[in-house]
């Protein structure tokens, strides 16, 4: 075993860079590590095997989320409580039926219906955003704008609108990071404006609705249950946050990656209609840059996972980017491959109650944008330093400087 203390998996290490070989060193070593935590707070085991995760996601009656939340930190009452009213905070039997009466939004139907729609919009913002010869911040001024013009035609948010959607998502998102947050309460804050401006549009959807996913959440029935305003307000302010700052970062580490590997990219460029080859490049795209860190669970009694006794009420928090370079998986897991297959990566987190109920829209909008990008301009470099999130929950790229050729 690694003595504690020996690792730091904390959000300061986060902002420096993804600590790839602390990891290795942990699933060689110790899969199931015991990790202190500064102040207050309580340990947890850091558990890095894509097994190990995949069995801990699939065991929501072991493992729970609502008792200590999915975020490594302890919360408050008051915090632990809002978090609950979230779909990433509940166990079942709240989960499934929260998630039975949303998930129509989300539907293969819904996303081939979108896909037309996020094409052009990607072809758009590529044409609008990008000019030869210029540097450019590229998560300001591409990454995120496709996912925000998603979620708000998904979601039915005025145009003009999109921009509070990026500052509410910034601020909730970089709670742990002082260049985006205004202070400890921010992200409260900007929790309560969304909360607010659903309040409004909602009373429109009762009045009148439309097709889009609000309209759907007022009105969604299954055998006569019936989400309440609470709960469709938690569900909005859920929606802008991770439907659009996940897609962003997942876009961002996209051109990160290609930035660094011309021969992937130059194949890519030359077959824009090799649907086998932009099917295997998106997996690779996912395990290579996953926009989730880890995601918490809290033991409902005592246990052992790999040897390691822990007990009830001890947390275990699951690392998705350690699962994804997992070598027992992997085969040569730092190679960046966009003919991988087969490719079991854990981007969308490792299965059961919590996978991630907008996977298939994420897939949609990567594939759209790096398409259209290869399509118009195939050679581009880093123009400066890349800046990462300081968060130990979100695998974010703040800034992201480039030049396209």
């Amino acid at each position: 075993m690694i003595p504690a203390g020996e690792v730091d998996l904390l959000e300061d290490t986060w902002s420096r860079e993804v600590p790839h070989e602390q990891f290795t060193r942990l699933r060689r070593e110790d899969p199931v590590h015991w990790h202190e935590m500064p102040g207050p707070h309580e340990g947890f085991y850091a558990v890095t095997r894509h097994a190990d995760v995949k069995a801990v996601s699939r065991d929501p009656e072991l493992w729970s989320t609502e008792l200590g939340s999915f975020m490594v930190r302890d919360q408050s009452p008051e915090s632990l409580e809002s978090l609950r009213l979230v779909l990433l905070g509940m166990d079942a039997p709240r989960h499934s039926r929260y998630r039975a009466l949303v998930s129509a939004g989300f539907t293969p139907r819904v996303v081939r219906r979108l896909a037309v729609r996020i094409g052009e919009r990607a072809a758009a913002l590529v044409e609008r955003a990008v000019t030869p010869g210029r540097d450019m911040d590229f998560v300001d001024e591409v990454a995120a704008w496709l996912p925000i013009q998603t979620i708000c035609e998904m979601v039915g948010i005025p145009a003009g609108d999109e921009r509070l959607i990026f500052d509410w998502s910034n601020r909730m998102a970089g709670a742990q990071d002082p260049e985006l947050s205004a202070g400890k309460h921010d992200s409260d804050l900007a929790a309560a404006e969304i909360y607010a401006y659903c309040d409004a549009l909602t009373a429109q959807r009762r009045a009148h609705p439309r097709e889009d996913i609000l309209s759907t959440l007022v009105h969604a029935e299954v055998g006569g249950d019936r989400l309440t305003q609470h709960e469709i307000n938690m569900f909005f302010v859920l929606l802008c946050v991770a439907g659009n700052e996940t897609t962003r970062n997942l876009l961002s580490h996209t051109v990160l990656a290609l930035a660094g590997h011309p021969g992937a990219r130059a194949e890519l460029a030359a077959s824009p209609q090799d649907e086998a080859l932009w099917n295997s490049a998106t997996e690779e795209f996912l395990r290579w840059g996953g926009s989730i860190h880890n995601f918490r669970r809290t033991a409902t009694r005592d246990t052992v996972l790999r040897g390691r006794p822990i007990a009830a009420g001890q947390k275990v928090v699951t690392y998705y980017t350690s699962a994804n370079r997992d070598e027992d998986v992997f085969e040569a897991p730092f190679t960046f491959d966009i003919r991988r297959t087969p490719n079991e990566h854990l981007a969308f987190g490792g299965g059961g109650p919590h996978f991630c109920l907008g996977a298939g829209l994420a897939r949609t909008q990567i594939k759209a944008l790096v398409r259209e990008l290869l399509l118009r301009h195939p050679d581009f470099v880093l123009a400066g330093e890349v800046r990462r999130l300081r968060s130990d929950f979100i695998n974010g790229i703040k800034h992201l400087p480039v030049r396209f050729g």
